[in-house]
């Protein structure tokens, strides 16, 4: 099994921004922290951040065939990109938002998730357990489907 993690727009700032909100764990310790949980779950991981919209919907596109699921935050792009939406629903490969916060308790432009219209299962708030929770509820619904 092969999922790719992809994270949006300032994902790549973890640690730094913001740690009052998003913790003091930077994206490398992350992308190790999820990497760790499919090596032990027998997972094949890919990971992509990009600042850029496009780049994430050509990775969304590219998962296509490739990929078995997709765990999603797709940052500031969630309340904002029907090209996001657009192509998860185009490829339809299992996918699992997540936030680091709780954005139904952050501001009202923020309450709306078109990503998340797409996706099968929503972990908001865990912090960077939700990302691993997102991992799992993707092996779950594969192992189910296959």
């Amino acid at each position: 099994m092969r999922i790719l993690v992809l994270n949006g727009p300032n994902l790549n700032l973890l640690g730094v921004r913001e740690p009052g909100l998003y913790g003091t764990v930077d994206y490398e310790g992350l992308v190790e922290l999820i990497r760790a949980e499919c090596e032990r779950l027998g997972i094949e991981a890919e990971f992509y951040q990009s600042n850029h919209e496009g780049d994430l919907v050509d990775a969304i596109q590219n998962a296509r065939g490739r990929c078995d699921g997709l765990v999603l935050n797709p940052g500031a792009y969630t309340h904002t990109s029907i090209a996001i939406l657009d192509a998860l629903k185009a490829v339809a490969l299992p996918a699992a938002e997540v936030h680091i916060t709780d954005i139904a308790q952050r501001e009202p432009f923020r309450q709306v998730s078109y990503a998340g219209m797409a996706c099968q299962a929503h972990f908001i708030g865990q912090g960077l357990q939700g990302y691993l929770n997102a991992v799992r509820f993707i092996r779950q619904t594969v192992g189910a489907e296959g």
